[in-house]
């Protein structure tokens, strides 16, 4: 009895128990329903292969999505004070921080790499949504200043890539006075006549779009990402009137000339490329060649008067 209790029982249930199937195997599109496999969507760069809708993408996948082979070199940012205005709300705003980062593993929202896209050299600094929902604080700030100060030192287009809830409440007129920051480094970018391009992503809004997210000299943005300052409901609330459908979208952006560009994730590594070469190559589009001049009955003193 005790070999059929303690050996052929087990057997026998461990054949006919329902397996246990882990939660994150499937998920669901937010856009259609469908029911994707992690895997597949994995392949698809977080695109649902029914509708083409984007999900938002991992930080370090992103780059590895836009680096040559997937690999970059990332840069240690200043070290700025964690709690300058010591807030506290429910909850120490130090807490937060320490949460936060034991969760991403990163230790503020942006992470700035240079590396090779499309072969050539660039300097990306792209933010962590999963961090504060993106929030731009002294740390963001530093690091927008960081990214811009290497590629004048590199000589390499600077590409910045928000995703963002806006300003980080918690370093109140300290977060609100990275928006100068960041337009003055960017500034430093432009006057050395190197590209500066943004990469658009969900979400884009408050103080990063109101500063250098809307300053590209190229805006590209993904399909279907909200981008704006306000949120929807709160400009309803505001004016009194309904907006316009897909108000705050890529696609109305486009329409409405605020952006150049909107762009599939699997095609843009290959569309940056092809704008950096393109405002990068110095030189003329062909050999020069010098034509003979045959001008009948000229007169050098002549022409020397004239």
């Amino acid at each position: 009895m005790n070999w059929l209790t303690n050996y052929v029982r087990p057997k026998l249930q461990a054949l006919v128990r329902p397996k246990e199937v882990p939660d994150n195997l499937w998920h669901k599109c937010p856009s259609c329903g469908h029911m994707i496999f992690h895997r597949d969507l994995e392949k698809a760069l977080n695109v649902c292969q029914h509708c083409g809708h984007h999900m938002r993408l991992a930080v370090k996948k992103r780059l590895e999505m836009l680096f040559d082979d997937g690999k970059y070199t990332r840069i240690e940012l200043p070290k700025v004070p964690d709690d300058p205005l010591k807030f506290k709300d429910q909850k120490r705003y130090t807490d937060r921080l320490k949460d936060t980062r034991a969760k991403t593993g990163e230790h503020d929202a942006i992470i700035v790499a240079h590396g090779r896209c499309s072969g050539q050299n660039v300097v990306i600094a792209a933010f962590n949504f999963d961090f504060q929902g993106g929030s731009m604080g002294i740390a963001v700030g530093e690091g927008i200043v960081a990214a811009a100060e290497l590629a004048v030192l590199q000589d390499a287009p600077l590409i910045v890539i928000p995703a963002s809830g806006g300003a980080r409440m918690q370093e109140g007129i300290l977060s609100l006075m990275q928006m100068a920051r960041t337009t003055v480094a960017v500034d430093k970018v432009k006057e050395k006549r190197l590209p500066y391009i943004v990469l658009l992503t969900d979400p884009t809004t408050g103080g990063v779009s109101a500063s250098f997210a809307m300053l590209g000299d190229i805006a590209i943005a993904e399909p279907g990402c909200i981008i704006g300052f306000a949120g929807a409901r709160v400009i309803e609330s505001t004016i009194r009137e309904k907006l316009p459908e897909g108000f705050q979208r890529a696609e109305y952006l486009l329409d409405k000339g605020m952006i150049d560009m909107v762009v599939h994730r699997k095609d843009l590594r290959d569309t940056l490329g092809r704008i950096i070469s393109m405002l990068r190559n110095r030189a003329p589009a062909g050999d020069l060649v010098m034509l003979p001049v045959d001008i009948p009955d000229y007169d050098p003193e002549s022409a020397a008067r004239l």
